[in-house]
């Protein structure tokens, strides 16, 4: 009897969250359409710019491979020629990040010419997508090779690391426009076929290979992020097993783990940048509860053995994102005045638990930010293409 009344609630949560989705969607689009369609129309003038554009000389990978720096890492003063030094929340300018400010371009394009699609159905937004897509996953001269093998290397230490597979969020609203499109059939099958295979291949190489199975296991925001993007692009090419693993790893390791009791993120209050990690780690797990909550599991509603759910911890975190000048730890060393932009958490959020006042304040919050750091942990800034195919 327990069982039965505990699925006719959830089906009525669920329910309920669909519905407001749908609403939520109709609000967003008339919040943002204008903005949605002027910069489509400019990406619409772009060409694909994909990793083999540079080439970095200190790159151990050929020119397919996505190739980035550690940011945190710098020149030692007192041994030019040596291995680089850490200095923790400090990014060095003059690293290479060409190849993750390509990934980003076009992160932004896809979800913002998929997002004009959602509006106008105007083939010429998926036609353009499309176009990068080619580029970056079908055309053998361009396209990028399905692993970060090379990611956040460190001169005179590593060739590459498992924590730089948290670029790949960037191709997250790449995924999700995939999806979008292929609702809609503008990706040709056989086209289609090669996308979800380079997809496939990544899944394959980032759940095998030691450098994905140690950022797995981080205890922060990177293993918030390796589950993250593993959950959105293992819906694009359907992979029911993993998406289990996924659903599994929130409940039993990412939310007991990484949130006290009071609903903060102790971890990235340790970091020296304690504002922006936890706005950054509660967007994560906020969209991994998105991404994953279906007619079998709402996620928003675990709780961790303390009893604390995800309310909680957007709870903790929503005075100060309204007014950063009330927070009670220390002012991140970098980009303090730079948050908080349109935070995906407060949208999904106010979704998830039909709170209004949470989607009143991240409609007055900054939804199209120019700070590339800002862009770079804001991997969500197309909400459209979350809200139409959940």
């Amino acid at each position: 009897m327990k069982k039965i009344i505990y699925l006719f609630f959830f089906i009525l949560i669920h329910t309920q969250v669909s519905f407001s989705q749908t609403g939520y969607f109709k609000q967003t689009s008339a919040l943002l359409s204008k903005a949605i369609l002027k910069n489509a129309n400019e990406a619409l003038l772009l060409k694909p710019i994909t990793v083999t554009q540079q080439h970095s000389e200190r790159s151990a990978g050929g020119v397919h491979d996505f190739f980035s720096e550690g940011d945190y890492w710098w020149p030692d003063s007192l041994n030019p020629s040596g291995p680089y030094i850490q200095k923790d929340g400090l990014s060095n300018p003059n690293n290479f990040t060409a190849h993750r400010l390509a990934m980003i371009r076009f992160s932004k394009l896809a979800g913002v010419c998929t997002s004009a699609f959602l509006l106008t159905k105007d083939t010429k937004y998926a036609k353009q997508v499309v176009h990068h897509l080619k580029a970056w996953f079908i055309d053998t001269a361009t396209l990028m090779n399905p692993s970060l093998l090379y990611a956040q290397a460190i001169k005179g230490r590593f060739t590459g690391r498992g924590v730089g597979i948290i670029d790949m969020i960037q191709m997250m609203e790449v995924a999700q426009s995939v999806r979008v499109l292929e609702k809609y059939h503008q990706i040709a099958p056989n086209d289609l076929l090669i996308i979800k295979k380079w997809f496939s291949n990544y899944l394959t190489w980032v759940t095998t290979h030691p450098y994905g199975i140690d950022e797995r296991e981080a205890k922060n925001n990177h293993g918030t992020c390796w589950t993250m993007q593993v959950a959105v692009f293992a819906k694009l090419v359907n992979d029911a097993t993993l998406i289990d693993y996924c659903k599994n790893r929130f409940k039993t390791v990412l939310l007991p783990n990484q949130l006290d009791k009071n609903g903060s993120f102790p971890l990235e209050l340790k970091r020296t940048k304690p504002f922006g990690y936890s706005i950054f780690n509660l967007d994560a797990m906020v969209t991994l509860a998105h991404v994953l909550s279906d007619e079998r599991d709402h996620l928003f509603a675990n709780e961790t053995p303390n009893h604390i759910t995800l309310q909680n911890a957007i709870q903790f975190l929503y005075p100060y994102v309204n007014d950063k000048n009330t927070w009670p730890y220390h002012k991140d060393v970098m980009y303090w005045n730079e948050w908080p932009v349109a935070q995906p958490f407060l949208l999904f959020g106010a979704i998830a638990y039909q709170q209004q006042n949470w989607y009143t304040l991240w409609k007055k919050l900054d939804h199209f930010p120019t700070n590339e750091e800002v862009i770079r942990n804001l991997p969500i800034r197309n909400p459209l293409i979350w809200l139409e195919n959940q």
